[in-house]
């Protein structure tokens, strides 16, 4: 799989800016098919950071409905990447 289409885009919200401040964490939507390897080695080479642990989790479509239309929101993956002290990913600076 390729890096460029294991990392979708970066998921900037309140408690992921809180994350990256505290704990050096950044948090992305990745595609579900890869493994905890593969993410580290697409963080690696696209951000040029020294990758310490990373964290998945599946996350489910929320059920929706538009007047008597059930439908439901696609499942998506999340990971959780923690980079060793002193690095950064600059796309999250100035958010």
């Amino acid at each position: 799989m390729d890096m460029y289409h294991i990392i979708k885009k970066a998921l900037i919200t309140e408690k992921s800016t809180i994350a990256k401040d505290e704990n050096n964490k950044y948090v992305f939507e990745v595609d579900r098919r890869a493994n905890k390897i593969q993410i580290a080695g697409a963080v690696e080479k696209l951000f040029k950071v020294k990758v310490m642990e990373v964290h998945v989790m599946n996350m489910r479509g929320k059920k929706k409905r538009i007047g008597r239309i059930m439908g439901e929101k696609r499942s998506w993956k999340k990971a959780i990447v923690t980079v060793a002290p002193g690095n950064r990913i600059e796309i999250y600076e100035g958010v």
